[in-house]
């Protein structure tokens, strides 16, 4: 019904504080080229985000629970598929979003071995960047 509305209010703050960090980031001092920015790296977060939540979203308006008119959501016509509207968001939207954050911080952790890895391999080798 709406579960692609918590993703959404979660995609919409992490957008915010990408904007924001990539201000201070650039106005601060620079970082070494083989390291990535927190604002880059929250940006594949808000990403992920929007994009499932643009799906989701589709979906529903392919299921015809999306409306062109007011109230958008069929789910808000009575009271009884409002209240399984809202426990739908509250159960399958927050899972949803955490199930996305989570994978995100499994993103960050490969990336991390990744560039230790390259790291220790360039230590060994004695190559100089």
């Amino acid at each position: 019904m709406a579960c692609f509305v918590v993703p959404v209010a979660e995609a919409i703050v992490t957008s915010v504080a990408t904007r924001i960090l990539e201000s201070k980031e650039n106005k601060s001092e620079k970082i070494a080229p083989d390291n990535v920015r927190f604002s880059t790296k929250l940006k594949w977060l808000s990403k992920l985000l929007w994009g499932g939540s643009f799906l989701l979203a589709f979906e529903h308006v392919w299921h015809g629970e999306i409306q062109p008119f007011f109230p958008f959501l069929t789910a808000l016509k009575n009271p009884e598929s409002t209240h399984a509207m809202l426990h739908e968001m509250a159960t399958v939207g927050v899972s949803m979003s955490i199930i996305v954050t989570v994978a995100w911080i499994g993103m960050l952790i490969i990336t991390g071995i990744l560039k230790n890895r390259k790291n220790c391999k360039k230590d060994l080798t004695g190559e100089t960047t």
